[in-house]
């Protein structure tokens, strides 16, 4: 299986139709789960940009990705914007399509450049601590040594981070560090009492990336590894 993440900058009104018609499992072939969302950069106030929607979709294969986007409305409009396709390394956690075979271990044989996806569903109660929490772990991750992009998404109670990070160490170095600081804090916070009903935080590579944002594929090329024979040619389009 794949995930993909689709981010596009629309109109508010194609913004609005977006986020209220995701596509169905039932009604697209190939398609495991989808989730739309709102982006917000990370380290900012916080505000979703009203403008810049985002798709995470979990997938059988690449084969159904390419059936969606050449047939899909929704494919359509995010279509001026980054698409990039990614196999999952390393999970923690549970998300909906996110096969129980994806390696939980730490300690993977994959240390190369990384995409980073955390995925939730807010518990209502929690949101307040949680919006806090994750503010000053925001903050961290922007001035972190060796993350390249990132945002934050969410459509409640969906909330979703994406993280491009230049080498393992410099991934483990911010997840694992130091207990004490921002992220370590959140951490512990949702150990004790966790902010969401479901939640993964997954490690992927990346295989494919086309399109852009602000003029720029935020992921280099020379990141894109190999794959299965099914997938696309690997190429990173600016």
């Amino acid at each position: 299986m794949i995930f993909t993440v689709d981010i596009a900058d629309v109109t508010v009104p194609t913004a609005l139709r977006l986020l209220y018609s995701t596509p169905r499992v039932s009604r697209v072939d190939g398609l495991r789960h989808a989730q739309m969302g709102l982006a917000a950069p990370l380290g900012s106030d916080g505000k979703p940009d009203p403008h810049r929607v985002a798709m995470i979709a979990t997938w059988d294969d690449h084969g159904a990705v390419d059936r969606f986007r050449a047939s899909s409305p929704t494919a359509a409009h995010l279509e001026s914007g980054w698409q990039v396709r990614l196999e999952p390394v390393r999970a923690i956690g549970e998300w909906p399509g996110l096969p129980g075979d994806v390696p939980r271990s730490r300690q993977i044989e994959c240390d190369g450049p990384a995409v980073v996806l955390t995925l939730g569903r807010l518990r209502a109660r929690r949101a307040l601590k949680f919006l806090r929490a994750t503010a000053l772990a925001g903050q961290q991750v922007v001035e972190a040594p060796g993350m390249i992009w990132s945002t934050g998404l969410a459509r409640p109670p969906f909330v979703a981070t994406v993280s491009l990070w230049d080498n393992a160490d410099a991934l483990r170095d911010y997840a694992y560090g130091d207990a004490s600081s921002p992220h370590g804090a959140a951490m512990a916070a949702d150990r004790s009492d966790p902010f969401h009903s479901v939640s993964a935080f997954i490690r992927c590579r990346p295989v494919h990336s086309s399109g852009g944002l602000d003029g720029t594929n935020p992921l280099h090329a020379h990141w894109l590894g190999s794959s299965s024979s099914t997938a696309p040619p690997l190429t990173s389009v600016r």
